[in-house]
């Protein structure tokens, strides 16, 4: 192999081996989702939602790594004292679920959060509305969820990867396209009906009009649920995913005739905002 061959082939091995995280290194994730809803009734709306965190690399073990999510840094003392879930602190290990790692502290802020509001714990699983309608979840492990939402680190970018995608039939597999990967699977009609008649339930509870799930779920049994979510990753020259899009397309056919239909769109950017 000459020097000019050598030199090439070096490049492109570079270029396939992910990016190395170093303690120290901090990321901006945000979370952006746009939604517009529809219906055969020319009834129509629309949403525009943004939030955002901190993710910083605590340390670097040759099983995987100590990471801590936090509230941004324009984040007021009184946004802090609205979530108690942050900082959080986890192990991602190289294979398997993330570990919470610093749940007593978690459970040390649940409580003081509680007392502020004059709440004791029967109030945990309930839905309340107040500048908007949220569940009062009191469980330190949940924070795992919301962090999972942001998380881009698990996704492999590379062709046949596979791709967790919530909500859907089968199993999500990366195709690549051009600089980019994407996956198209369809919709779980079941996993749509249960969301709806959870929705039901959470609105019964603000309303003090109580909803079992059970009846719920009977009234969307007959509806006819359709859709596809599509997928798009974009990552870098060292497999460093820095954005990912979902878009979901869903339609709901009513028994009465009436439809409607839903189009969200979701992304996650992931940019590092300090190095060590």
């Amino acid at each position: 192999m000459n020097a000019a061959a050598f030199t090439l082939f070096l490049a492109i091995e570079s270029a396939t081996i992910p990016a190395t995280p170093e303690a120290g290194e901090e990321y901006e994730l945000t979370i952006v989702t746009e939604t517009t809803d529809t219906g055969s009734n020319g009834s129509s709306g629309t949403s525009h939602d943004q939030d955002a965190m901190l993710e910083r690399v605590i340390a670097v073990r040759p099983d995987g790594l100590e990471l801590e999510y936090d509230l941004t840094r324009d984040a007021t003392a009184q946004d802090r004292a609205r979530e108690w879930k942050f900082p959080a602190r986890v192990f991602k290990p190289l294979n398997g679920p993330m570990q919470l790692l610093n749940r007593p502290q978690l459970e040390t802020r649940l409580d003081a959060w509680l007392k502020a509001a004059k709440w004791d714990r029967e109030i945990c699983g309930k839905w309340i509305f107040t500048w908007n309608a949220f569940r009062i979840d009191c469980d330190p492990s949940s924070v795992i969820s919301i962090i999972k939402s942001y998380d881009l680190r698990s996704i492999e970018a590379r062709d046949g990867a596979s791709i967790e995608i919530p909500g859907i039939l089968g199993v999500g597999l990366l195709k690549r396209d051009g600089q980019t990967f994407r996956a198209v699977r369809e919709l779980d009609p079941e996993a749509v009906r249960r969301e709806r008649a959870e929705s039901d339930v959470a609105i019964g509870q603000i309303m003090q009009e109580p909803v079992t799930l059970e009846a719920a779920l009977a009234k969307h049994a007959k509806e006819k649920i359709s859709g596809t979510v599509s997928v798009m990753v974009e990552a870098d020259s060292a497999r460093t995913v820095r954005r990912r899009t979902i878009v979901t397309e869903l339609q709901v056919r009513l028994p009465n005739g009436e439809a409607e239909s839903r189009t969200s769109k979701e992304t996650v950017e992931r940019r590092r905002i300090s190095k060590p």
